[in-house]
């Protein structure tokens, strides 16, 4: 390293204090809105330490299959396809996702459940209100009676 480079890490600047506040826009022609109040302080504050919020870990999705099994030889009612009609028509006013459904019987892999989920949404036999939500019948706010 040269005399430059010495002289240049001789004279480094302190570190820059923590910003706690958010950057304001200062020109009165701003096309941005004011900003909203959201709970952070208006002008900077001294930080004196970091607040530390422990969170408990949510329940693991249990473990699916890697691959799902072969079906032909089943009896009708054992088949994927009753059981999870079954499951969707004991409560036609829940919204179900792929995962849940999955994880419920356990033996379905997600790749074959998005999919026989969405063919039969387009056949009508179920219906898809959004990405990955399914009910049984048409969905309203109110259970039907």
């Amino acid at each position: 390293m040269g005399l430059i480079g010495h002289r240049v890490l001789a004279r480094l600047l302190p570190p820059r204090r923590q910003r706690v506040s958010t950057r304001t826009v200062k020109s009165p022609m701003s096309r941005y809105s004011t900003r909203h109040d959201d709970g952070r302080p208006d002008t900077s504050r001294t930080v004196t330490g970091p607040d530390i919020s422990v969170l408990e870990p949510r329940e693991p999705h249990p473990q699916l299959p890697v691959i799902s099994r072969d079906d032909r030889n089943t009896a009708l009612t054992h088949r994927p396809r009753h059981r999870i009609l079954g499951l969707l028509e004991e409560n036609p006013a829940r919204l179900w996702r792929p995962r849940d459904i999955a994880s419920h019987f356990g033996d379905i892999t997600m790749g074959t459940m998005h999919r026989q989920l969405s063919r039969w949404a387009e056949t009508g036999l179920i219906h898809k209100l959004g990405p990955g939500l399914y009910p049984a019948t048409a969905w309203t706010p109110t259970p039907p009676a």
